[in-house]
Parts: C-alpha cells; sequence; structure tokens
C-alpha cells in the first residue's frame, strides 16, 4: 500500500501518541467504514502524522497547535449534556456549552470554566499526589497546594511525584515543580507551612478546595474556616457567591471516601465527626517525616527503627524486652522533636495502630475528587449528593448516599446547642465535658452571656487573670438557663452557644 510518507508503521514503537491515531481515523471516518483496508490506511497515515508533528528530535511533545490544552474533555465542555447539573438532585449551576471555533478544534487552547478556575489542594502526600496528576490530566491550569510535611524514604512506593534526590525535601515544593516542569500547561504555587498559619481571607480565592488531608482534626479545622467565609443575609440564607465548595477524600487501606460539601447548604465536616471516632491510628507519612504527637514517635520505633535493626525477627507484643525496647527509642525521638507525653502504658497501647497506605486506594479515591471538582466547575453533569464510599477490601465496589445535615452542627447551623449540668459542677469539670463529650473540642474559651469573661485559653495574661475561675462551681459563675458564648481553636471565626440548664 503506497503511502505521502515513505517510513513504514511499527506497531511496536513505545513513542506512538494514541492522539495521532485519533485525529487520522476521525479524518477518515468514513472511509473506516466503508473500504475494506482502510483502517490500516488510517493507522499509517496516524504514523506518519506523528512522524511529522509529535517527534522532535527523538523527543515526544504534544502534537503542533495542542500546547497548553487538554483535548479529552474538549467534547465534554463543547456539546450539550444530557445529565447537565441542574437537573441533579444537588443543583448548583447552570451547564453553558462552550464555544469551539475552528482554531480551537485544532488543538488551541479554549477558555473555560476549568481554564479560569483557582483550585487549592490541601495535603500533597499519597492522596494529594494524585490528586495534583488528575487536575493537570483535566486541564484545571491554577492550582495551588499545601502541605506542612517533608519527603521520607518511605513515601516513595506510592508518592509517585517524588524521586530518592527529594528525601528531606518540602511536599509541596517538589510536588508543584513536577507537575509544572513536565505539563507546560500547569501553573501549580506550592506553600510549605500549616494550613492554620494561612489567614481565613487566603481561602476566599478560590473555586474549590480538596482535600486530601490525613487527619480528622485538620479537617474539622479547614471545614470550619470554610464555613465561616459564607456570608448569610438577615433571613439567615447563605450568600451564593461567598460558598466554596470542599471536595474532601480520604482513604485507610483498601477503604476510601469522597464528599462534597457546600458550606452552609449541605451537611459539613462536623455533622460526621460521630462517624470518626477518636484517633488511634496514625497515617505512616506522618509518623516518618514530622512526628507531633507521643503516639508518632512510639510508631515510628515499632514500625520503622525495629525491622531495620531486627529484619529477622518479629516483634513480639506481649515481650517486656521488645516493649521496652520500643519505649526506649521512642522516648529518644520525642526528645529529639521536643514532644513531651512518651510513656511505657501509652507504647503498650499505641502499637497495633497504624494505618497502612495502599497506593490503588488513594488513585480510585482522587478520581472521584477530581471528576467531582470538574462537574463543580463546569456544571457539565450532576454533582455527588453527597457522600462516596469505596470499599476494595470486598471487591470493586462503592456506595453513594445523602449524609444528612446535623440540626445542631456548630458549625454549619446557628442552633443554639442545649447542656445540662450539676449546679455544683465546676468550671473545669464542664470545659472537660466540651472536650471529652460529642463537641470533641480543643481549647475552649468561655464567655456568660451577660458579657463576663470566665476563662480564656489566650493571651497568657488574661488565661492567668480566668484561671481562678476553674475551681469554682457553674452555679457561681452563671444563672441558671443562662447563655454560654464558647470559642476553640478548633472553630476559627465561629461562637458556639450553649443553653445552660441546672440539673442531676
Amino acid at each position: 500500500m503506497e503511502h505521502d510518507d515513505t517510513t513504514t508503521f511499527d506497531s511496536g514503537r513505545e513513542d506512538f501518541c494514541l492522539c495521532c491515531l485519533a485525529e487520522r481515523i476521525n479524518h477518515n471516518e468514513d472511509r473506516c467504514h466503508g473500504e475494506s483496508g482502510a483502517f490500516s490506511e488510517c493507522v499509517q497515515t496516524a504514523w506518519n502524522y506523528h512522524r511529522r508533528d509529535c517527534v522532535t528530535q527523538g523527543n515526544i511533545t504534544r502534537p503542533s497547535g495542542v500546547e497548553g490544552s487538554r483535548g479529552s474533555l474538549l467534547t465534554l465542555l463543547s456539546r450539550p449534556s444530557p445529565f447537565p447539573n441542574e437537573t441533579g438532585a444537588l443543583a448548583i449551576g447552570e451547564f453553558e456549552p462552550v464555544e469551539v471555533t475552528g482554531a480551537s478544534k485544532a488543538g488551541d487552547l479554549i477558555k473555560s470554566q476549568l481554564t479560569d478556575a483557582r483550585v487549592l489542594v490541601v495535603g500533597a502526600g499519597g492522596l494529594g499526589c494524585e490528586l495534583l496528576k488528575d487536575l493537570a490530566m483535566s486541564g484545571i491550569g491554577n492550582v495551588d497546594v499545601i502541605d506542612l510535611d517533608t519527603i521520607d524514604v518511605t513515601n516513595l512506593n506510592r508518592q509517585f511525584l517524588f524521586r530518592e534526590k527529594d528525601v528531606g525535601s518540602s511536599k509541596a515544593e517538589v510536588a508543584a515543580k513536577f507537575i509544572n516542569d513536565k505539563c507546560s500547561w500547569m501553573n501549580v504555587t506550592p506553600y510549605h507551612g500549616k494550613i492554620q498559619d494561612k489567614d481565613p481571607s487566603f481561602y476566599k480565592g478560590f473555586n474549590c478546595i480538596l482535600s486530601g488531608l490525613d487527619n480528622v482534626e485538620a479537617r474539622r479545622w479547614l471545614n470550619a474556616t470554610v464555613c465561616g467565609l459564607v456570608d448569610l443575609d438577615e433571613d439567615g440564607y447563605p450568600d451564593p457567591s461567598t460558598i466554596i465548595p470542599i471536595i474532601d477524600g480520604g482513604t485507610e487501606g483498601f477503604s476510601g471516601q469522597a464528599r462534597v460539601i457546600l458550606p452552609r447548604i449541605t451537611s459539613c465536616f462536623e455533622c460526621s465527626l460521630d462517624a470518626f471516632p477518636p484517633q488511634k491510628t496514625f497515617p505512616l507519612c506522618t509518623v516518618a517525616a514530622s512526628p507531633r504527637l507521643p503516639e508518632h514517635c512510639i510508631a515510628y520505633a515499632f514500625t520503622l527503627q525495629w525491622p531495620r535493626e531486627f529484619p529477622d525477627k518479629k516483634l513480639n507484643n506481649d515481650s517486656p524486652d521488645d516493649m521496652q525496647w520500643v519505649y526506649q527509642k521512642a522516648k529518644a525521638r520525642a526528645e529529639e522533636y521536643n514532644i513531651t507525653g512518651v510513656t511505657y502504658m501509652l507504647t503498650l497501647g499505641v502499637v497495633k495502630n497504624i494505618i497502612p497506605a495502599v497506593a490503588s486506594t488513594n488513585a480510585i479515591v482522587a478520581a472521584a475528587c477530581v471528576n467531582e471538582a470538574v462537574k463543580l466547575l463546569s456544571f457539565c453533569s450532576q454533582t455527588l449528593n453527597t457522600y462516596m464510599m469505596y470499599m476494595g477490601s470486598t471487591g470493586v465496589y462503592s456506595h453513594t448516599f445523602v449524609y444528612e445535615q446535623k440540626e445542631d452542627c456548630p458549625v454549619c447551623t446557628s442552633t443554639v446547642r442545649k447542656l445540662t449540668v450539676k449546679p455544683t459542677s465546676t468550671l473545669n469539670e464542664l470545659i472537660q465535658t466540651l472536650r471529652d463529650g460529642d463537641l470533641r473540642l480543643k481549647n475552649p474559651s468561655l464567655t456568660s452571656g451577660s458579657g463576663n469573661t470566665l476563662y480564656m485559653q489566650k493571651p497568657p495574661a488574661l488565661e492567668k487573670a480566668t484561671r481562678p475561675n476553674l475551681d469554682k462551681t457553674i452555679s457561681s459563675l452563671i444563672q441558671n438557663g443562662e447563655e454560654l458564648v464558647v470559642t476553640d481553636t478548633m472553630f476559627p471565626d465561629i461562637n458556639l452557644t450553649l443553653l445552660v440548664s441546672f440539673g442531676n
């Protein structure tokens, strides 16, 4: 068979681009269906096209004119959708197909909701790496990423944006550089540090936030911060222009979840806090790279240090000698990071609680999260309402359902919560109840409805001045049926109102 280009097509070439094949076959669609052998000719023509426009000095590049665009979503965004967002149970916008000119059909960058959007990825670990990759492949080019951790050698088996030379470097900075270098249409801005260090106004600048955090406390803080950004009118209804969607992803072994949170409209993360018992397990990347708790130091000693020193011996949880070794190593690591609280009894309690990290689970959950981001930004399809669970241990199975809003949620509702206490209880006992109860507060400060400051955690001078109230009875500080205003570091810019009644 004769062709314009005399180069012989080699189907075994690894550098053959599928985009070329699709381009040529689409050009010759009628012939492929109508003539015997025409398909082979299309493939040969595709190879010629590939040689001419896609191979430069032996390196694969994009076809000419495609720089900066992602053709895979062009059809989705440019045609009417059979399932537009406005037809779904959680409708938030009306889909309008983008206009595709002749130039953009050839591959030029087309302006759309995705190219205009600014997205924040919180966490650049196992889930965060997958999120960044999927955002890049979806053509969402303006991305910021924030992470506190540095890269540890134990991350390299699944956090694929990192290499051995990157060990010790910032996860956010290395991940951003990798994506920017490999994907010229991407503009990823990294931030190395705690999410709590950013002012709430920082989060106002994004159209969507994807959370790949590995601990409940940080997810609660982010949820409360973004919910606090929503403006309410005089009737208590949220201003839609101030709502920033959160897509929360999480994995644990072969299980995972993706969730859409529309602050003040759907249930928020705090509404489902009961589904997350107080954390007793610890992500391996945090344990290895940036320990912050005594439990992290203990986990490091028996999951990483023990196999290195005793590769042929299994740790015996019932052996006092083995446990003493773990305790001493954990204590030394805690001293290195200025962490207090490592005890022998705590060591015994922690040894059996580590979250395994599975790369395939991260990939599946991240894909679900970015899929929802595309739908939220473009309105091209119906939004998840509101929760998807993946249970890989029982097969390739997922389940979706609506997570209902909690009527007395302290974050996404304005409901006054009722609390009954003994009048003889001390203020310190009330504070402990707020910490250990269903609210699970961290450092609560309290002010009476009449404006009296009962106890303040900060600043130190005010804490010292209000400390004597901790040993006073509740009945001596407030009246029966009086309201208390509670603030906590877990809920920035949100005040919780408690109606306190005396009873047995």
